[in-house]
């Protein structure tokens, strides 16, 4: 997954040579570490290449040598905020001077250690997943990766590079209320979406949409659907593409923000598939079942994970 999307990015703009790639994952090469130690129970040989793919960092540096680089690696593991935090990162890399081309995103791969946990949070479900429903009843796990090639824009305008879009802000936050639950409030959100307004130096009413995090589990809708309403109220267009694309863990945020970057390109708001009927517990402008056609200047995107950590970042239109 990592190498093809490497070798998508490289076809969008072949002339970008990273100098670091910040990558989110939250279970790296599990699945290839579980093969490993099957084969160990049952003494089979010639399985030690499973075991060298188990390192999280393993796939990214396959994937940059299917680019031809040899450019550090930084693996940020925050539970399913991990693919926000690492834009967010290479982002404040670029900002700061330290870097000029960074290559972000996330990656995740379905393994048994990862799906069981979850099914016994009962956080699961063989219903469709309902974002901010009513009657939400849980997640599907999904995989997948996506990368995006991020350049400080003066280095990207002498190159003439194509320009789909600016990182403009990054705010996080931790609210440590309980190792898998949200904080009921919704401080945790609250606080990672004015710090990336801040940040962004933007107010509430500039934002032209929200792609949320919506797991539609019970207790994450409610804590985000809490706070989208505290910070924007009812006005902001909200959707989950989870009902799309399931809950890829670590590349959730990554692959969220090609979708906002695609929103804002090709103008339309993505729809939040299969909503039936509105939660009383929060008042938001759900996007249901059909995407509409918008003009989207700037777009916020939400993710949140185990442990209360939380990040949102702020994408605008090229300028």
């Amino acid at each position: 997954m990592m190498i093809a999307a490497a070798l998508e990015a490289r076809a969008g703009d072949a002339g970008f040579v990273p100098e670091c790639a910040v990558i989110g994952t939250t279970s790296g090469g599990m699945s290839d570490g579980e093969r490993y130690f099957r084969t160990q129970s049952t003494r089979q040989r010639g399985q030690g290449a499973l075991i060298a793919n188990y390192p999280a960092q393993r796939p990214v540096l396959d994937a940059l040598r299917a680019l031809g680089s040899t450019a550090p690696a930084q693996i940020i593991a925050n539970a399913c905020a991990s693919g926000s935090n690492a834009i967010g990162h290479a982002f404040r890399l670029i900002r700061a001077g330290i870097h000029d081309r960074v290559l972000a995103g996330g990656y995740d791969a379905l393994c048994e250690l990862v799906f069981v946990g979850f099914d016994s949070l009962q956080a699961a479900t063989t219903d469709k997943v309902r974002p901010f429903d009513r009657g939400r009843s849980g997640l599907v796990l999904s995989e997948g990766a996506a990368l995006l090639t991020l350049e400080e824009r003066t280095s990207a305008l002498r190159r003439g590079a194509p320009i789909l879009a600016e990182v403009t802000g990054y705010g996080i936050s931790t609210d440590n209320h309980h190792l898998t639950q949200p904080h009921p409030s919704g401080i945790g959100p609250e606080q990672a979406m004015t710090r990336a307004l801040a940040d962004a130096r933007r107010a509430p009413g500039e934002i032209d949409y929200i792609n949320a995090h919506g797991t539609a589990t019970a207790f994450n809708d409610s804590s985000e659907g809490v706070a989208i309403g505290k910070v924007f109220g009812a006005r902001v267009p909200v959707s989950s593409t989870k009902g799309m694309m399931g809950h890829s863990l670590g590349a959730a945020g990554a692959i969220e923000a090609v979708f906002c970057v695609l929103a804002m390109n090709e103008r339309f708001l993505p729809p939040n598939i299969n909503y039936r009927e509105a939660d009383p517990a929060f008042d938001l402008n759900i996007v249901a079942n059909t995407a509409r056609d918008a003009e989207l200047r700037a777009v916020l995107s939400n993710s949140f994970g185990f442990g209360g950590t939380n990040a949102s970042i702020i994408l605008e239109v090229a300028r």
